[in-house]
C-alpha cells in the first residue's frame, strides 16, 4: 500500500512541471518517468528497502516520497539541459 502511495504522491507532484519549460530529456514523459521512480527509489529507500504495508501505512508515508519526486525531475530536468548544450541548441 505504501508504494501505491509514493507513486501517487509522485504523480500529483508531476503535475507542477507544467510551469516550468519543457526542457525534460524525454518531454513531458521524461518528467513522468523521473517523478514516478524518484518518489518510488526514495521511498524505498527511507524505509530501508521494505515496502510497509496497509497497517503500516499513514499519510506521512506519501510524503515521504516528496524529495525523491522532486529530485528525480531535477534530474530529468538536468539532462535535458545537459543535451540541449551538447546538440548546440540555444534557449
Amino acid at each position: 500500500m505504501a508504494a501505491f502511495a509514493w507513486i501517487m504522491m509522485g504523480l500529483a507532484i508531476w503535475h507542477f512541471t507544467i510551469f516550468l519549460p519543457d526542457r525534460f530529456w524525454g518531454g513531458i514523459v521524461g518528467a513522468f518517468l523521473g517523478a514516478l521512480f524518484g518518489s518510488f527509489l526514495f521511498g524505498l529507500i527511507v524505509n530501508g528497502f521494505g515496502i510497509p504495508g496497509e497497517s503500516q501505512t499513514h499519510l506521512l508515508t506519501a510524503l515521504e516520497a516528496i524529495p525523491g519526486a522532486l529530485i528525480g525531475i531535477g534530474l530529468v530536468y538536468a539532462e535535458g539541459i545537459r543535451r540541449e548544450r551538447a546538440d548546440g541548441v540555444v534557449a
